[in-house]
């Protein structure tokens, strides 16, 4: 039983480290992976401990969104509607100046 809390800690916080690494979502996933599984591998001693391990570090890594160290936040005016509006390059779509998806 200690074993395996120790495989699951040990997965989680690799995980969990690297899991940032990367800036789209597959990449995020195979660091995650690739770190999950030496973690895994490592504390578990066997293949077993490696795969589940591998498993949960691509998870982690899959689930996680990379931070915007660059916020460009340039305003537009749209005369028609006579709003300001901005373009978020991380989702590429459009937003008013409150936030409001613009459509």
């Amino acid at each position: 039983m200690k074993k395996k809390m120790n495989v699951i800690c040990g997965v989680g916080l690799a995980g969990m480290i690297l899991a940032g690494c990367g800036t789209t979502t597959t990449q995020r996933a195979a660091t995650g992976g690739l770190a999950g599984a030496a973690v895994g591998g490592a504390v578990g001693g066997s293949w077993t401990g490696a795969l589940v391990g591998g498993a949960a570090g691509a998870a982690l890594g899959a689930a996680t969104t990379p931070k915007s160290h660059s916020v460009d936040r340039r305003q537009y005016w749209d005369s028609r509607a006579g709003r300001y509006y901005y373009y978020d390059k991380s989702n590429g779509r459009y937003y008013w100046e409150n936030g409001e998806p613009r459509n």
